[in-house]
């Protein structure tokens, strides 16, 4: 198994790079479906073969010397495993998504940039991978970076509306997120004498009080960018919106939620006392962004701004896992991603379905539609379902264990501030109810607009990706193996029940 991790991470680069030299849509296809399906593959095997998939007690780690910052490499155990998965098969799948739905668009634009827009595809892949099994605070950063840049040109390029300025905004926002993030990761760094996350596991621990909390602090706030927590959220509804459908449906599902994988990773395990000072603060931040989310999103006529406020409000959930102080909550935010990823990644697509069956992404212009795009109506169910929290769903399970994490630490502490907060929190969810259910109403049923009668459902390549997803969601909801996996972590890396 060794080098696979790194084959996992830089294959995709020189898929990339292969991509950049053709012209062609189906070689562009082909080379992206290949890089990231044999990453996905990589990954797997080395989760099966060390033990990781079977229990989140084992990882496997591969380190390579890298001066002056000591060693770097990659890392998969029960934190990482959920988070690499999930990007592998979003990226995997949303491959094949990005075919029918690119070809409508350089349709509409009268230019084919297959090269281009798989190039830039695989880098941003390849950042994303990499960032969740980095086992360095500067490789991490590097790669975090490296997500940033391929995707902001994505948009720059093949964005809609006025992308140029909203492709600015994002970056700006996202980046000075990052460079917050940094300062607290160069701090924590040179305090504990190690950049290396192995090092740091111990040394960390013995921070002082008040460096270990402006770390803390640091990467709350530079982190909750990238999750667009309440407050720090401008950037995504412009740029979730208005990016292509298939860049959409990678970062609302993948790219956001690791900020979330970030503070679990560096503040939860290895900054105990200053996390214990903020994590109040980030339950009741998770509270209002659930909160916020579902009632911007009740608001919206455009349907993929509706999706972009309701990944806002899904972030909250992981916040609300995060601040829970409690081992369950820890797991319940790790498979909020994975829950999140399955039913935000269907939902996107189901908005890049309409755009091409319909001509448009007003929810006002449609309705009835069930009648004649069965299949998308049922998997755009089944996406709901799983932001909504239903059995038997990944979404329900992860937002069981968010709760009950939070609720046993408010218990068992005596706060009514938590327990306040846990409940208004679960309350809020109710939200997700109603924008979730309103919207497949207004798009699915009642009377069947005039100009629709001819509407019917895609070819397989676009339903397939999201057969794929609907199914990982239901299995996963059954067998939730991936909250194992992180529950045994986070009890061997901080303890606790």
């Amino acid at each position: 198994m060794e080098f696979l991790l790194a084959l996992a991470v830089f294959v995709p680069v020189l898929g990339a790079v292969a991509s950049s030299l053709s012209v062609g849509k189906k070689a562009a296809i082909s080379i992206s479906a290949f890089t990231t399906g044999i990453s996905l593959l990589f990954v797997t095997l080395v989760a099966w073969g060390s033990g990781v998939l079977s229990s989140g007690t084992s990882s496997y780690t591969e380190l390579y010397n890298w001066s002056p910052l000591g060693t770097a490499g990659f890392r998969l155990d029960g934190l990482s495993l959920p988070f690499a998965l999930i990007i592998g098969v979003l990226s995997f799948v949303i491959t094949f998504f990005a075919s029918p739905y690119m070809a409508h668009k350089f349709h509409e634009d009268g230019i084919e940039k297959w090269g281009l827009f798989f190039t830039l595809y695989q880098l941003y892949f390849s950042g994303m991978l990499g960032a969740v099994l980095a086992t360095n605070l500067i490789e991490f950063y590097i790669f975090f970076e490296l997500m940033l840049i391929p995707s902001y040109f994505l948009i720059a390029e093949f964005g809609y509306g006025d992308k140029g300025r909203i492709s600015f905004m994002y970056f700006i926002w996202t980046h000075f997120g990052a460079l917050i993030m940094l300062a607290g990761l160069i701090y924590l760094g040179y305090s504990a004498g190690s950049f290396d996350l192995s090092a740091l596991s111990t040394s960390a621990l013995l921070l002082p009080v008040a460096v270990q909390l402006f770390v803390a602090v640091a990467l709350s706030v530079g982190l909750s960018v990238k999750l667009a927590a309440f407050g720090l959220h401008v950037w995504l509804p412009h740029a979730h919106a208005e990016a292509p459908t298939p860049i959409s449906a990678l970062l609302s599902p993948a790219m956001i939620g690791i900020g979330g994988y970030a503070l679990l990773r560096f503040m939860v395990t290895l900054l105990p006392q200053g996390y214990s000072i903020v994590s109040p603060y980030l339950l009741f931040w998770g509270f209002i962004t659930i909160l916020y989310g579902g009632l911007m999103a009740l608001a919206q006529d455009d349907i993929k701004r509706l999706l972009a406020y309701s990944s806002i409000s899904q972030m909250g959930y992981i916040l609300v896992g995060i601040g829970s102080a409690n081992v369950l909550g820890y797991a319940g935010a790790t498979l909020q991603y994975v829950a999140h990823g399955l039913g935000k990644g269907t939902l996107f697509m189901v908005a890049g379905i309409l755009i091409m069956q319909t001509g448009t992404r007003s929810i006002s212009k449609l309705g009835g539609l069930a009648k004649r795009m069965p299949i998308t109506a049922t998997l755009a169910l089944v996406g709901f379902l799983t932001i909504m929290g239903v059995p038997p769903t990944a979404g329900f399970i992860s937002e069981f264990f968010i709760f009950q994490g939070a609720f046993a630490t408010a218990t068992l502490s005596g706060s009514i501030l938590r327990f306040a907060l846990a409940f208004l929190a679960m309350l809020a969810s109710l939200l997700t109810f109603g924008y979730a259910l309103w919207t497949m109403k207004r798009i699915f049923f009642g009377k069947l607009p005039d100009n629709l009668a001819e509407a019917k459902d895609p070819s397989i390549w676009a339903l397939a990706p999201m057969f794929a997803l609907c199914a990982l969601s239901i299995i996963i909801g059954i067998y939730p193996f991936l909250l194992d996996r992180a529950a045994d972590f986070f009890r061997i890396a901080i303890g606790g029940a």
